[in-house]
């Protein structure tokens, strides 16, 4: 646990844009795999496994989101928490916070087909055979969504630029 503890936050807290959310992810996603141990194959690759079952908690919790928020009618609010550089004069570290906070906004926006692999990749830094592995999905299919992600988020902060103006 103590190995893998920080990627599985990392990608839970990508996926849901929510530190609170995320630790409580983190900690579904490690009960899951203690109460899967012996279902797991040794002769595979244990962190890929440990991110599979972190991402299908953070689909469940995704799933269970938007059914709470049809039922409340309220929308909930996805702030980002980041740890500033203390090197950084204050109104350098509260631009770099706010500007942390939109783009983890607008990846959780983005459909789960297109988050995952870019989470995977450009978060986590996993290679694209590694995401793919991870997903069960071709390394040509993770190539072609981090591309459609990417452009897809530039997108999505250019009209929150637009729209902030």
């Amino acid at each position: 646990m103590t190995r893998h503890r920080d990627a599985v936050f990392r990608l839970a807290r990508s996926y849901a844009g929510d530190a609170d959310d995320a630790l409580d992810l983190t900690q579904e996603a490690f009960i899951a795999a203690f109460a899967a141990l012996d279902r797991y194959d040794p002769s595979r690759a244990f962190r890929p496994w440990l991110l599979r079952i972190a991402l299908n908690k953070c689909r469940d919790w995704s799933r269970r989101r938007a059914v709470r928020r049809l039922l409340l009618f309220a929308t909930p609010v996805d702030d980002a928490r980041a740890t500033p550089d203390p090197a950084a004069d204050p109104e350098t570290r509260t631009g770099d916070v706010r500007e942390l906070e939109r783009v983890s906004a607008a990846i959780a926006r983005l459909p789960a087909s297109l988050k995952e692999p870019l989470i995977l990749t450009a978060i986590e830094g996993q290679s694209q055979a590694e995401a793919a592995a991870t997903l069960g999905l071709s390394e040509k299919a993770i190539e072609v969504r981090v591309y459609r992600a990417r452009r897809r988020l530039s997108e999505l902060l250019e009209r929150d630029h637009r729209g902030a103006s």
